[in-house]
């Protein structure tokens, strides 16, 4: 029977990017904080706090039952694993609450310096299947931060079958790429988004190109600038739904954002568990879109709605929709108003192009019927907006311009006043227990209800006799309920008293002051964990053959049946089928058997509940090899080879199952998922990382060989310089190197083919224009980038130009790696042919890297940033 949800069961989880933001959670009602310091976190362009401020940001949060979580959702560079280790030390000792993690090689490194410090898996970690989140569990992750693309339904699914604590974004800015998956930053400004450094590059206008040509689109430009995240009238439905923690986006934010959303939210929750939910006012929600807003929409929590998630027209926030503009005059202009208005409001003019500058400013004064208002103008008012006089030039106002009311002071003022005072935010349920008799101490037991911790302070002076008005519970609670201006309110006093006594009012009061300093001493004390002192780089392999020219191999990706084709005559080494649809796969399977070549299918970018029919299927097939892309798809592969081995061994007379291998089978027995359907008795394919799984580090390197994987692809976010770091630590002989290639920058859930090219909404409805047309976004510079759909309808965005690390090849033979890859897009038959006759000849030695790619004309650089290379 399942235990019905308890109020003490969901956690509402604010944002602070500055101490303001931080008071202003905790006023409002925030049970949890996540921030960052100065180094490691995904938002490296907030105030962020530092890290000598831990004991005193932990100390304050504590003292008022306000858990903190630290932010450490990048990825974790070889050089910065010693400071990495100095920044969990620092966590562990100020009791930070858990840290919120992405890169799974810190992971490792944070247990073994800890076995019991509380992680979390970060949204960066793309966990959005049940199988993913099966995948933390041998590494004592308390929780997971779910994809902001799961909906509702594969959220119950996911909470029903791992049986993990989830945390979900219920509001704050949407990415329009999968989380930890986007490379678009980096590419095209240096600033990576898995290193806390997003420039918004979805945020920027492109041009929609549709089999080479321009597709008109109006005023419609922002192709890929989701609106924001408002789940708050669904707040009913994500508890029932299996969510643990309500998560808010904003730590770049102001405080004035933090203190209303999380005082709306807490309200929400509040209302769901008192029985008087009723879903937020109209006001609640101007309110919210006041603070901040590009429209609201679920995002994917109530499924995919592509049209809804992009509107296309603007980027940024706008704030409250008043109305249009019926009519200029000489001073201002008529509208008839969607919200109400008043003096000091901040407007906006909106012509429909935001790349032009928009008029705006301050609101001097409303006028109904001529008559200056002195209060709001209410919606559905017809009035004058008169803004001040130096604000708006009216001569760049047209009639049928959209109005903003951009900013609100006075909600603004009542915002402020909730954390901007010297009362405590809040207060907690004090018990209080009194004993007394003549001629001893008076006892009394005072106990902190919410924290559990009870203390015993005496009077220092013996009761008397009283001669003329004996204590009483009356006076005792008035005495000693005198707790203002601290963090305690008493709810409850028993007393005992033998007799008429007495002690002096000073003797009550210096009790109560005692019993108080006591408890609220207790409230900021730490947890205590496990620490061990180790070295985080004890045990990395630093010791490397070289490879001789010509003793390496050479992969090839291809994503058209025509690439594998003429990649079967060539002399590379694996062929990796990378295809949009699977029904493609048998031809190339077909193509390579008769060619004799090994060939290894690929899985999607993402794994989604009830999407292991495609992973079945690969192994039907029986490839020689899986590229496997996401941990949820690592976890079913490693269940269908345990699965695989276990047979195997049944199958043997003289062979029996390993403990582990039994071990491993009845693990994961009640994984309530299809069962997978192994490749038979001859071969297992063989399992390889591909560089979604954001290995940066030797240490991620270390476990994902220990969890199965014969090869790894290390990250696109290294540079030259991080990528020679890490291959010094690793052992190089599981890397496979991507030489070439175009880099897939967005990965996402919003497909633009559906959204611009058909009248539906999502897969089942639009028609599959994907099917009949190629569309590129044409960016500001007259780049086209290519924007290709996988199986589960998931777009990807490619650079326009290919790039080529083949530079640097003798630096990564110099290293031990024995296995390059080149990856194809649009490649004909001749250029597939081309590329790989070079890169061929590259590590034979008989050319230089540089010849290569100047050959090609590609970009000259590794990963996602050219970097520069140290000897």
């Amino acid at each position: 029977m399942t235990r019905e949800i308890q109020r003490e069961d969901i956690e509402l989880l604010a944002p602070a990017g500055d101490w303001d933001c931080m008071r202003a959670a905790v006023a409002n009602g925030a049970d949890a904080i996540f921030f960052g310091v100065e180094k490691f976190n995904a938002r490296a362009r907030a105030n962020n706090f530092r890290m000598d401020e831990l004991p005193e940001i932990m100390a304050f949060l504590h003292s008022y039952g306000v858990k903190g979580f630290l932010t450490f959702n990048i990825l974790v560079f070889e050089d910065e694993l010693r400071d990495a280790q100095q920044l969990i030390d620092a966590c562990i000792d100020a009791g930070v609450d858990a840290v919120i993690v992405q890169d799974l090689g810190l992971v490792k490194m944070i247990r073994e310096m800890s076995p019991d410090f509380p992680i979390h898996g970060s949204t960066q970690m793309t966990i959005t299947s049940p199988e993913a989140a099966e995948f933390t569990k041998p590494f004592g992750m308390e929780r997971v931060v779910l994809g902001r693309e799961n909906n509702l339904k594969q959220i119950q699914k996911i909470g029903e079958i791992a049986k993990v604590p989830m945390e979900v974004f219920v509001h704050g800015a949407l990415c329009v790429s999968y989380s930890g998956q986007c490379l678009t930053s980096e590419m095209w400004g240096g600033r990576s988004a898995n290193r806390g450094e997003c420039a918004q590059a979805c945020r920027l206008p492109y041009d929609m190109m549709v089999d080479g040509e321009h597709q008109p689109m109006g005023d419609v430009t922002y192709l890929l600038s989701p609106k924001d995240l408002a789940a708050i009238d669904i707040v009913p439905e994500l508890i029932e739904a299996g969510v643990t923690s309500f998560k808010i986006e904003g730590r770049m934010k102001q405080p004035e954002y933090v203190a209303n959303v999380v005082s709306k939210y807490r309200k929400a929750i509040d209302d769901y568990f008192d029985g008087t939910w009723t879903g937020p006012s109209k006001e609640e929600v101007r309110e919210l879109q006041q603070s901040f807003s590009r429209g609201f929409t679920h995002g994917f929590l109530s499924g995919t709605n592509n049209k809804q998630l992009v509107d296309g027209t603007f980027p940024k926030s706008r704030g409250v929709y008043l109305g249009r503009v019926e009519q200029v005059l000489r001073d201002g202009v008529v509208c008839k108003l969607e919200a109400p208005l008043k003096r000091g409001d901040g407007i906006g003019f909106d012509a429909g192009d935001p790349t032009q500058k928009e008029e705006g400013g301050r609101v001097y004064d409303v006028r109904r019927k001529g008559v200056k208002l002195e209060g709001e103008a209410e919606e559905g008012w017809i009035v004058d907006i008169v803004p001040g006089r130096n604000d708006v030039n009216l001569r760049r106002v047209k009639v049928g311009d959209r109005i903003w009311k951009t900013s609100d002071q006075a909600l603004d003022k009542r915002m402020r006043a909730t954390f901007e005072t010297e009362k405590p935010y809040r207060v907690f349920p004090m018990h209080v227990r009194v004993e007394g008799r003549v001629g001893e101490p008076l006892k009394t037991w005072w106990t902190d209800v919410q924290k559990g911790t009870t203390v015993q302070v005496d009077s220092e002076l013996l009761l008397e006799e009283a001669q003329k008005r004996p204590m009483d519970r009356e006076l005792l609670e008035e005495q000693l309920g005198r707790l203002g201006g601290t963090v305690y309110q008493l709810e409850q006093l028993e007393a005992e008293l033998e007799g008429s006594v007495i002690v002096p009012m000073r003797e009550l009061n210096a009790i109560r002051r005692r019993a108080v300093e006591h408890l609220a001493g207790e409230r900021p004390k730490p947890p205590v964990y496990v620490k061990r002192d180790v070295d985080v780089l004890a045990g990395a392999a630093v010791q490397h053959t070289a490879v001789p020219f010509g003793g390496a191999q050479l992969t090839a990706l291809c994503r058209t049946l025509e690439q594998v084709q003429a990649a079967v005559r060539t002399d590379v080494a694996l062929i990796y089928a990378d295809f949009e649809f699977i029904k493609q796969f048998p031809a190339a399977i077909e193509a390579c058997r008769a060619a004799g070549k090994p060939i290894a299918l690929v899985t999607p970018r993402i794994h989604m509940p009830n999407e292991n029919g495609y992973h079945r299927n690969i192994l039907n097939l029986k490839p020689d090899a899986v590229l496997i892309r996401n941990t949820g798809a690592l976890h079913y592969y490693q269940q269908a080879k345990a699965e695989w081995e276990l047979k195997r061994a049944e199958a043997s007379r003289d062979a029996q199952p390993s403990d582990e291998i039994i071990a491993e089978a009845a693990d994961n027995s009640n994984l309530a998922v299809c069962p997978p359907n192994p490749v038979g008795d001859d071969s297992f394919p063989q399992l390889i990382g591909d560089f979604s799984l954001n290995v940066a580090n030797h240490k991620t390197v270390q476990l994902f060989a220990e969890a199965g994987l014969d090869r790894i692809t290390p990250s696109y976010d290294l540079n030259i310089q991080q990528m020679v770091d890490m291959l010094r630590h690793a052992d190089t002989s599981k890397l496979e190197i991507v030489i070439h290639q175009h880099l897939p920058m967005f990965h996402t859930e919003h497909c633009v083919y559906c959204t611009f090219l058909s009248e539906g909404t999502d897969y089942t409805n639009c028609g599959r224009p994907c099917e009949e047309h190629n569309v590129s976004l044409r960016d500001r510079i007259g780049m086209s980038h290519p924007v290709r759909v996988d199986e589960g309808c998931r777009n990807t965005v490619y650079n326009a130009i290919e790039q080529s690390g083949s530079e640097y090849l003798p630096n990564f033979l110099e290293l031990g790696v024995d296995s390059y890859r080149v990856e194809f897009l649009e490649e004909t038959a001749e250029q597939v042919n081309q590329v790989i006759d070079l890169y061929n000849r590259s590590l034979r030695g008989e050319i230089s890297g540089t010849q290569v790619w100047r050959t090609l004309k590609a970009t000259n650089q590794l990963g996602v940033t050219r970097g520069q290379l140290v000897k």
